[in-house]
């Protein structure tokens, strides 16, 4: 077992101080109203009258976010000004009503230059300029600047379809992430060109079997479909298990990011992120690990990828929470300018964070500079039920041997990850360092993967259980308890780590903890929806509302959206009936608000 050493996180400890104690909780609308109890509907669910509204807002919500490549909004991408370009597979043909489509949207359709066999094939930043990858059926989008189909989200959103009996839209997203492999290497970030480099955390296999287990539920078994899927799945883990995935020696994986410097989403539509990123090492060197350069003027060395930025401390005071915006100010030296950029493994890092899907935290180093050097929790958990997934396929298509085989890799991960990633002292999983051989101190809401995939031990699951104050506030589970300015720390909670980290609870049996936590998330965005009319991306875990000062990448909270559409269907499915018609008298005691348009990219 690892005990944590000191290392840079016990700096952000010290920088990025936990909360405590806060004292205005925001309180329910008509708690005091007494109400005659809402009847089930006959169907045993909770009745939704309360909650009429806001299910009717994800109801609809679908489709006000599902694309296709038959209409001119699907093309557009709000995060990039430049002329709307479709990309299709170099070997692939044009299909007819494509030349329709672009007289009536004025985009330009392009193949791709050279056939995609493996990840990493073709350089995205070639492709100027940077368009829409092209796929065969409907997807749903998270809404707003995401305009496309994501390689995690579709998860929590094709869970919420299930949910919605939506199955054959579900189905059709699963069968483009197919398409994806085929033709662009592997699961994308998103099918969007400059997203060619890199893929988002595995949930691949767990969509299949989404998919799968509802039409067998409904009395349409398809073998036929599920041995095309677990060839795609097997692929899709191959990618993850060879370099450069590889954690060293650790026999676990990693994120990486095959392009280098800039991530080109981040220079269009974050505005000054890597000038303060700057900003915030030169303000504090003893976090910089060799990703800030210092430039001589006049002087072309030391190469770097990206701008050079004149930059002064004090202008890094912006860069992060509050807190250390004040200390700029009082001490830093406002009148001497420094030339700076930053280095290609600091890149690196920025753009495996990407992959992650946690962008942006300080969890793998200040802005996420060394998650190229982790083996995650979080990586490392999805690949264990990758692995008992198509275990669990193979035996359905009586593949016994590679079901044998599947059965051993995952045995094999599992002990990998408690001998690098457990944590016995504190009753934690960390992620672990595998360049410096460390472990991390940096407590992070992931910790809960290993009991949603169920490689937790009994005792293990109890440990962590034991830290659930670290996470829990008025309005769920924060990421963290470090406020670093980033969106995936504190004091945000996200509905994907809500929805895992309350199924993972309930699977070893601690079903009060999680029907508290889960109905203390359903109930601020239920408030926020009553308030505003909206769904949004993330919420303020600790004030119980949508508004949020997010400092590190982009600063708003996208309206939609996708996952957290997905994400409170399924939460309000496991709430035990009287909490279910509790949150709808709740809601049904205020007045309503008209629902707003889901996607403004709509």
């Amino acid at each position: 077992m690892h005990t944590p050493p000191a290392s840079h996180f016990t700096l952000f400890a010290r920088l990025f101080p936990a909360r405590r104690n806060i004292n205005f909780l925001a309180l329910f609308v008509g708690l005091a109203v007494t109400l005659t109890p809402v009847p089930a509907r006959p169907d045993g669910a909770p009745d939704p009258h309360g909650l009429g509204p806001i299910l009717n807002y994800i109801s609809t919500g679908w489709n006000t976010l599902t694309r296709s490549m038959n209409e001119c909004s699907t093309v557009v991408d709000p995060k990039f000004a430049a002329a709307s370009v479709m990309y299709l597979p170099a070997d692939f043909h044009e299909p007819s009503a494509l030349a329709e489509l672009q007289k009536q949207c004025k985009f330009e359709v392009k193949h791709l230059p050279t056939v995609i066999h493996h990840p990493g094939e073709i350089d995205a930043d070639s492709l100027n300029p940077p368009g829409l990858l092209y796929l065969e059926n409907k997807y749903v989008v998270p809404g707003g600047r995401f305009n496309e189909m994501y390689g995690w989200d579709s998860y929590f959103i094709i869970r919420g379809l299930v949910r919605d009996g939506r199955v054959d839209l579900a189905r059709g997203m699963v069968e483009n992430f197919f398409f994806e492999i085929e033709h662009y290497g592997n699961v994308l970030n998103a099918n969007r060109s400059y997203y060619l480099s890199r893929s988002q955390p595995p949930f691949l296999t767990s969509m299949i079997l989404s998919v799968y287990d509802s039409q067998k539920a409904a009395g349409h078994e398809d073998k036929n479909w599920l041995a095309r899927a677990y060839a795609f799945a097997v692929r899709d883990h191959d990618m993850w298990t060879q370099d450069p995935h590889l954690a060293g020696s650790t026999g676990l994986s990693r994120y990486f990011d095959r392009g280098n410097g800039p991530s080109p989403e981040s220079v269009k539509d974050e505005t000054g992120h890597y000038r303060d990123v700057g900003g915030f090492f030169l303000r504090h060197p003893e976090l910089d690990d060799h990703d800030l350069v210092r430039k001589d003027p006049g002087k072309t060395e030391p190469q770097t990828f990206g701008a050079q930025y004149s930059v002064r401390v004090c202008d890094s005071g912006h860069d992060a929470s509050p807190k250390v915006a004040q200390e700029a100010g009082q001490h830093a030296d406002c009148e001497t300018a420094e030339e700076i950029a930053l280095s290609a493994d600091f890149y690196k890092g920025d753009r495996s964070m990407r992959e992650s899907g946690y962008d942006i935290s300080f969890r793998f180093g200040a802005y996420g500079a060394q998650t190229q050097n982790f083996a995650p929790v979080c990586l490392n958990s999805l690949l264990y039920k990758t692995e008992k997934d198509l275990q669990q396929m193979s035996e359905t298509l009586g593949k016994n041997d590679e079901a044998h085989k599947w059965s051993r890799l995952a045995d094999e991960r599992k002990a990998n990850i408690d001998k690098y990633l457990w944590n016995e002292k504190t009753g934690m999983f960390f992620d672990y360092n595998f360049v410096k051989q460390q472990q991390s101190t940096y407590a992070y809401v992931t910790v809960f993967y290993p009991l949603w995939v169920g490689l937790a031990t009994p005792d293990q699951a109890k440990a962590i259980m034991k830290n659930l104050s670290i996470f829990e506030k008025p309005g769920g589970l924060v990421m963290s308890p470090y406020e670093t300015g980033g969106q995936w720390d504190f004091p945000y909670a996200w509905a994907p780590n809500q929805l895992l980290s309350d199924e993972g609870m309930r699977r070893y049996g601690f079903n009060e903890d999680a029907d508290r936590v889960s109905y203390k998330f359903l109930s601020t965005v239920a408030e926020n929806f009553r308030r505003d009319g909206t769904i949004r991306e993330k919420y303020n875990a600790v004030t119980r509302s949508s508004e949020t000062a997010v400092t590190a990448g982009y600063h708003v909270n996208i309206v939609g959206f996708g996952w957290t559409n997905g994400a409170f269907l399924n939460l309000l499915h496991d709430l035990p009936k009287p909490m279910a018609d509790r949150l709808a008298k709740e809601q049904d005691a205020a007045p309503p608000v008209a629902a707003k348009a889901t996607s403004p990219a709509n």
